[in-house]
């Protein structure tokens, strides 16, 4: 039986996607056992998978300080990996590779870079572009195993699993529908749109339909998102009392909404991966091309900057996204609510039909 292990330390939407690894890793071998190593306010994503056998969770915080990390590094050794995933592929997750003494360890690398050290036995070219509607992300995961082991029909669609009761989970029974969740706020302030900007989307979505909006944030994040909510008109059909403090409660919640529409972060990847409709606002530094999964332009629609005002951008190397990173302010403000309606008022006719009289 292959122990296997999959390293994924970062966020929410990330940890999601990765979990393809699972889903088909189990194809090769099916007798094999996977854990996954996440932070520990992701682990809401894996849950219920089948193809997932254990779960090793850990704090941010505490994996950064060099004395955790060499005890999860021993931890890591003693289990006796015979394979290692790392698609989050940094000097941390490397770093445990490379002590493992797992016999296959594929990991990413730039194409135009060596690694100084073996961290991986199998290191694998991030992919120039994206072939697939999967988008990017993806497809280099479902690569990391066709390059080492081969696979026949990869499944690329992330899942989420959940229990006959989460699925009776109802919140908005009683609510008027459509019921419509907004995420207002993006998981940093890199992500979140200007709030007059998402107020005036807010307004249009309930000036021109009936229903019910909700909004979507992290818990620290309640106090913007009351300010937010103080900017929109027809208070009415917005209800703050209908709310989630935890990605497993956001999962139950979400399954019962008719779609979402958001700033680009792990709440649209969750959604996709619940089979419900997206309109994704991406931040004029997020790369497009890697996180636009199974956009069709129907089910899932999406802006941004850079498609509708490519003048802007020079170029849209890793180093000019970083430095847009540092203060995406000031693009930001160019992605105005009328440029961002022009997409989504399509978007929201063709899944809404109870417009206002």
């Amino acid at each position: 039986m292959k122990q296997i292990l999959v390293i994924q330390n970062k966020r929410i939407g990330d940890v999601l996607i990765s979990s393809v690894i699972a889903n088909n890793i189990k194809k090769v071998f099916p007798q094999s056992e996977v854990t996954y190593f996440v932070y520990d306010y992701t682990t809401g994503v894996l849950e219920n998978n089948p193809n997932i056998d254990h779960i090793i969770s850990v704090q941010e915080k505490v994996l950064k300080k060099p004395l955790e990390l060499m005890k999860m590094v021993r931890r890591i050794r003693k289990q006796k990996f015979d394979i290692i995933f790392d698609p989050y592929s940094k000097l941390q997750s490397r770093l445990i590779c490379l002590f493992s003494k797992a016999e296959t360890r594929i990991g990413f690398k730039r194409a135009h870079k060596t690694l100084k050290l073996p961290f991986f036995t199998h290191p694998i070219n991030f992919a120039e572009h994206r072939t697939k509607s999967c988008g990017k992300a993806i497809e280099d995961r479902i690569n990391m195993i066709e390059s080492v082991f081969g696979l026949e029909n990869p499944e690329y669609v992330p899942k989420i699993f959940l229990t006959a009761e989460e699925k009776k989970y109802n919140p908005v029974s009683e609510v008027k529908k459509p019921v419509i969740m907004l995420g207002v706020l993006g998981s940093t302030p890199q992500k979140s749109m200007p709030y007059n900007y998402i107020a005036k989307i807010i307004n249009y979505i309930t000036k021109t339909y009936n229903g019910t909006i909700l909004f979507n944030y992290a818990p620290h994040q309640k106090p913007e998102a009351q300010k937010i909510y103080e900017l929109c008109d027809n208070k009415e059909q917005i209800n703050l009392d209908i709310y989630e403090d935890s990605i497993r409660g956001f999962i139950k919640l979400m399954n019962q909404c008719d779609l979402l529409v958001s700033n680009e972060g792990g709440s649209v990847h969750i959604t996709k991966a619940l089979d419900v409709p997206t309109f994704t606002i991406y931040s004029p530094y997020v790369n497009k091309e890697h996180w636009c999964s199974f956009e069709d332009g129907n089910d899932h629609d999406s802006i941004h900057l850079l498609e509708e005002k490519p003048d802007l951008f020079n170029t849209f190397t890793l180093e000019e996204r970083r430095k847009i990173e540092e203060n995406p302010d000031a693009l930001y403000q160019k992605l105005t609510p009328e440029m961002i309606l022009e997409k989504l008022k399509p978007f929201l006719e063709l899944h809404l039909n109870t417009a206002k009289k």
